[in-house]
């Protein structure tokens, strides 16, 4: 398999460095031996390489997408990232399509967008800040961008297992290590039944309305 590329995405903060770098750089050599990919070793020096060429945003918050590509070469481009506001409350909707959990792929997180990209057009931007997926069973997968996590009163938050087919997130490892979330499949009933959050390593936990 060699017509998709492997991609990190984390922050970068001027005093603490990169958030969660252990976390993205396990995952990205651990997905580039699964796959068969080379190059994964170079990641870090790659990443600092880039923040030291973003000299000009000293003091300034960095968005850091890495990506590398089957022959092994690795592209970094940042961009200054602004954090969303404590009180943010994203809108998000169920998409029709189903994702297939069955699909390998799905478990690593790739340049193969297609089925994110087709859920995102279900609606319009104005309309919704994310869109959660479901697999051809009915259980919840993950949003386009984020993992899904759901807060029912037991004071451990619950996200749905990889075997439905998403995305092992840095965030979603770190909750999960940290005792802070445990895997268990969950419906779109579950959902109405306690609060509800999608997040990721670049953007932290963030509150949603469900919208139906």
């Amino acid at each position: 398999m060699t017509d998709f590329s492997l991609i990190e995405t984390l922050r970068y903060e001027p005093e603490a460095g990169f958030v969660r770098l252990r976390l993205h750089l396990a995952r990205l050599v651990r997905s580039a031996r699964r796959l068969g990919m080379s190059g994964a070793d170079g990641a870090q020096a790659a990443l600092l390489a880039a923040v030291e060429a973003a000299a000009g945003n000293a003091g300034t918050a960095l968005r850091v997408r890495l990506e590398l590509f089957p022959d092994g070469r690795i592209e970094v481009k940042t961009a200054p990232f602004t954090p969303l506001p404590e009180e943010t409350v994203w809108r998000v909707r169920i998409a029709a399509m189903r994702l297939n959990s069955s699909d390998p792929l799905l478990r690593y997180k790739t340049s193969r967008r297609a089925a994110y990209e087709a859920a995102r057009a279900e609606f319009a931007p104005s309309e919704v800040d994310e869109v959660l997926l479901l697999n051809e069973k009915g259980e919840v997968c993950e949003g386009t961008i984020t993992s899904v996590f759901l807060d029912d009163g037991s004071g451990i938050l619950k996200t749905p297992p990889i075997a439905c087919g998403l995305l092992a997130g840095v965030l979603r490892t770190e909750l999960i290590c940290q005792r802070r979330a445990r895997v268990a499949r969950l419906s779109l009933n579950d959902l109405a039944r306690g609060n509800l959050y999608v997040g990721n390593s670049l953007r932290g936990l963030i509150r949603v309305n469900l919208m139906v």
